[in-house]
């Protein structure tokens, strides 16, 4: 038996430039499910995502969705695409089985903890206060750039890198430190600076969009202090959950968030294309 995918759609062009189309997966012309792939709006054209793939549950264990994922791959490639990435829940075992059996490797997680009715205490000796137009300012330059980096080391070409850290801080922050909803802060420790907190909403929780120990105070525990500090913060704004997205490999960053009670929602997956 053949598995093919069959468009159900014309080619969709978008206004910011990215293309999708919608298809069927069939066995010898037989719907058997569905596939909607999209390339990027954050890095264009050189990233396709698969957004669904769907095997309905009577074809379900008998391959299709490998065939059909491949597929995908094929029709990415067509379009100029030299990456492909993919998003899959946490606890969805068998779709994180089919992309890790297909080469993708996790490039980032977000993660999540519910908050409790009072915000927590901070470390002894350190408070947060908000930060100075002039601390803003050195503050986005070095973002704007460590972002772009943390891309690079993982895969992404540089100019895409760029151009995506440049607009995801644009999108993010149309008014820069007035804009809704965001929130920047400096750490203090016993009278002096030793790091900086940018926390925004998303999708109706708290978000740690940046945590940042400055380099002459690493290592002394001040990346859990302003953790604590964001928490204690979302607390005060009403929320009720707090999130956050981490890179894979960033191994202390990833113990600090699990030692504070964050668990993974969402495995976020890339693929090169040869």
């Amino acid at each position: 038996m053949t598995t093919t995918l069959r468009p159900t759609e014309p080619l969709q062009h978008a206004a910011d430039g990215t293309r999708s189309r919608r298809y069927q997966v069939c066995v010898n012309s037989r719907p058997v499910g569905a596939v909607h792939l999209a390339t990027d709006p954050n890095f264009g054209a050189f990233v396709a995502l698969i957004r669904e793939l769907r095997i309905d549950e009577p074809d379900r264990g008998r391959g299709r969705g490998t065939v059909a994922a491949l597929a995908a791959e094929e029709v990415a490639r067509g379009w100029g695409c030299r990456q492909m990435q993919v998003s899959v829940p946490a606890g969805a075992e068998a779709a994180f089985r089919l992309t890790k059996a297909l080469g993708y490797v996790v490039r980032n997680r977000w993660m999540e903890k519910p908050l409790a009715d009072t915000p927590p205490e901070l470390r002894t000796g350190s408070h947060g206060r908000p930060m100075t137009e002039d601390e803003y300012r050195t503050w986005d330059g070095h973002s704007r750039e460590s972002y772009a980096q943390d891309w690079i080391r993982r895969g992404v070409p540089e100019t895409e890198a760029y151009a995506k850290s440049e607009r995801s801080h644009r999108q993010l922050l149309p008014q820069g430190p007035a804009t809704e909803n965001m929130v920047f802060s400096v750490l203090e420790h016993e009278g002096n600076r030793v790091g900086t907190l940018w926390l925004g909403e998303r999708e109706g929780a708290a978000f740690v969009y940046d945590v940042r120990v400055d380099d002459a105070h690493i290592g002394q525990g001040h990346g859990r202090t302003l953790m604590l500090l964001a928490e204690a913060q979302a607390v005060a704004a009403g929320r009720s959950r707090i999130a956050l997205n981490v890179f894979v490999g960033n191994t202390p960053a990833e113990r600090l968030y699990e030692s504070l009670g964050y668990e993974t929602t969402m495995y976020h997956l890339y693929k090169n294309l040869l």
